[in-house]
């Protein structure tokens, strides 16, 4: 069988590949782009949109539960329709994908292959019976749930973030197994609808990225909506009981037993079945794509974008990826990986919004800094709203007066950090932020108010 011929070849529909793909067919080249499962990637399918779709609903039902707090009566107490919440989440990713497909479909120069890719050298991909080969090779494998072998985990009917959106039950009792963001996220979500929700986390704390403050406020926003959490848990092991699952940790403790287990222990890279050997292109140790700053591999004429390189793992870096791959290859704009700020957010309620060092990451530095605070208690948009929970954290250098980080865990707090990271984008000093005026009321106000209150970090 004869290949076909293409200027390019992009693997994965995620993020990354459709962008890549548009600006590639407009500069008037030929492109395949091939997927296994569905356009759009996890953000679009399991990931970003249908989550926080359903966090929405949380939310809703979360206030409606304090209405009386605001003055407001309801007639009766408040439910939720899970099979209302689950359609409204697949309206909202099937619309997302639909447009997706439909821009694609559009491009001329652009011919989609469903399937699966795999490479039988450094320029030539089989799909199926398919054999397609080009000089430029994108990858945008993206990744999956981590299912580490744990005592008894094959023998129950776990979930994982992507098999939790087809779920069409609510669970009685729903454990989950991890403590970081995707499992916090499902934990307060379930909550609110109405389970009862147990988190286990082999960590002395949850989120063990963030500084221990932080932890600390987030286990504390969970247990105050009656979530049971068990940090530093040892020897995890499962089993069936009967029509349910127990989870064992800790010896002396007793197991969580419930109707429901999800796994959220960490992600891999969708890297080990792409005959990536057959390429030349090389691997870390944890299957990783290895890349340079500009996201070539190994190999001249391929490059990585997105989770399966390890340089991030959420979708904005995916996107900043393809951005970064495009202004090489098109617009002679040498842009870098390392140019970016690490950034990004967890979505409970209220949401952590992060950017640049924590206050562990500074300190480790070893250089002079300054530290700012204030609880949300203190912040008047806060109170008028009734979501008191959290606070912010500025960082800086004092010697310098560059902006070195920020967490603000509050309400619009994913919204907020933004004030800050397009500070540091911009190169600004700290003193930038303490004299900007901010519009009142908003939480983002006391941002200045912070930055001119600072004391050194011991």
């Amino acid at each position: 069988m004869s290949a076909k011929a293409f200027d390019a070849i992009v693997i994965g529909a995620g993020q990354a590949g459709p962008p890549l793909v548009g600006r590639l067919e407009a500069a008037g080249m030929s492109v395949a782009l091939i997927e296994r499962k569905f356009i759009g990637g996890t953000c679009v399918n399991t990931g970003c949109m249908p989550t926080k779709t359903m966090v929405a609903s949380a939310y809703a039902a979360h206030l409606a539960r304090r209405a009386a707090d605001y003055g407001v009566a309801l007639s009766g107490p408040v439910g939720v329709d899970y099979q209302r919440i689950k359609a409204r989440k697949d309206k909202v990713t099937n619309d997302a994908r639909g447009n997706l497909e439909s821009w694609i479909a559009g491009m001329k120069g652009c011919a989609l292959y469903l399937g699966h890719a795999r490479f039988e050298s450094a320029d030539t991909v089989r799909v199926g019976d398919d054999l397609l080969i080009a000089p430029k090779i994108f990858l945008n494998t993206g990744g999956r749930a981590s299912v580490p072998d744990l005592p008894g985990v094959h023998d129950i009917p776990y979930l994982t973030n992507s098999s939790m959106m087809d779920l069409d039950v609510l669970p009685s009792h729903l454990i989950v197994v991890g403590g970081s963001y995707i499992s916090l996220e499902f934990a307060q979500m379930f909550r609110r609808f109405g389970s009862e929700v147990t988190v286990i986390e082999k960590a002395p704390r949850l989120t063990g990225r963030e500084d221990e403050d932080v932890s600390a406020a987030i286990q504390s926003i969970l247990e105050n909506e009656d979530i049971a959490v068990h940090v530093g848990a040892y020897d995890i092991g499962f089993a069936r009981k009967g029509n349910e699952i127990a989870v064992t940790f800790s010896a002396g403790k007793p197991p969580a037993v419930g109707s429901h287990v999800l796994l959220a222990l960490g992600r891999v890279p969708n890297t080990d079945d792409l005959g990536l050997d057959k390429a030349g292109v090389k691997v870390d140790q944890r299957g990783y794509i290895v890349v340079d700053d500009q996201l070539r591999t190994s190999v001249p004429g391929i490059w990585a974008m997105g989770d399966c390189n390890g340089k991030g793992a959420f979708t904005h870096t995916s996107y900043n990826d393809y951005e970064i791959v495009a202004a090489n290859l098109l617009d002679n704009d040498p842009r870098k990986v390392s140019d970016r700020i690490e950034a990004y957010a967890l979505y409970i309620d209220p949401p952590l919004g992060r950017c640049g060092m924590t206050e562990a990451a500074v300190k480790k530095s070893g250089r002079r800094a300054l530290v700012g605070q204030r609880p949300m208690t203190r912040v008047g948009r806060a109170v008028e709203k009734g979501e008191t929970q959290g606070f912010m954290k500025i960082l800086a250098d004092a010697d310098t007066g560059e902006i070195l980080g920020c967490s603000v865990l509050g309400p619009g707090g994913d919204e907020a950090i933004h004030c800050v990271l397009d500070l540091m984008y911009a190169k600004a000093p700290i003193s930038t932020l303490a004299r900007a005026m901010h519009i009142h009321p908003n939480v983002s106000e006391l941002l200045p108010t912070i930055a001119q209150e600072l004391k050194p970090l011991t």
